[in-house]
């Protein structure tokens, strides 16, 4: 604890686009509201200001792709007294953990005139496959109200209550009709973790799973109703190859509809 007597928080970037950490931002008035309580000591999105660790707490986003983010990110385990990995590409290595389905090698001389310049690891990897996580917050990007929950149960010293239930639930709470049911659209809310507040159900469209899987995830059984209601093979491979596809319950299901 610092001499100031409030914990000291600290948030890192690793390969991301940066949307959970404007999602902290975007909390305005209720970041304001426990500012006081806190210290930011380390938010480059925020103030180029930077106090030294250790730190209390440490909200780290994106995955690690380079040998340089394997090396870093140790470097924030051991300056962190608790680290919450933040958003998709954290906690499940994001959409750029498409690369580890196929060859890194090819993207990078399709995208890059000068591919020989390019330092990167053959896969994109969540934080948890190399340093300890005390949590893991999902989302694509995160729910503010969910990201305000886990700085102030830290502050309490408390376990955060995030839901562990899924979309379908929420879709039952704001009383939204299942558009699997009515209208038979694929939809990946049976399997994905709350927390967007069913944001696409209630805009009449099917969930993309921004989330990732929740709790003990039945994949291949909503994968098999998929290939019931006239899904091909390929197209499942897809929806389960989204922002959180090299997620272990996600990316076993589109490796088996893939083979």
């Amino acid at each position: 604890m610092p001499k100031s007597g409030k914990p000291k928080l600290a948030v890192w970037k690793f390969a991301s686009c940066d949307g959970c950490q404007l999602s902290l931002l975007d909390c305005e008035d209720q970041l304001l509201s426990i500012a006081g309580k806190i210290e930011i000591a380390n938010f480059a999105e925020a103030s180029s200001a930077i106090v030294k660790g250790p730190y209390d707490l440490s909200l780290v986003e994106g995955s690690i792709t380079t040998e340089h983010d394997e090396e870093r990110i140790h470097q924030v385990r051991k300056a962190s007294r608790f680290l919450v990995t933040i958003g998709a590409c954290a906690t499940s290595g994001g959409i750029q953990a498409l690369r580890n389905f196929s060859d890194v090698k090819e993207f990078i001389s399709l995208v890059y005139a000068r591919p020989q310049y390019i330092s990167t690891l053959r896969k994109s990897t969540a934080i948890a496959d190399h340093v300890k996580v005390d949590f893991e917050l999902r989302g694509c990007p995160v729910s503010k109200d969910q990201l305000l929950e886990v700085i102030t149960a830290y502050l309490g010293k408390k376990k955060p209550n995030i839901p562990n239930y899924s979309v379908c639930m929420e879709c039952k709470l704001r009383g939204v009709v299942c558009v699997m049911v009515s209208q038979g659209k694929i939809c990946m809310g049976p399997v994905t973790q709350a927390g967007c507040h069913a944001l696409c159900p209630s805009c009449n469209r099917g969930c993309y799973s921004c989330f990732g899987p929740k709790e003990t995830a039945n994949s291949s059984s909503l994968a098999g109703w998929f290939l019931q209601k006239g899904a091909s093979r390929e197209e499942i491979v897809r929806l389960f190859r989204g922002f959180n596809g090299n997620a272990d319950a996600f990316r076993k299901e589109s490796e088996y509809y893939e083979e």
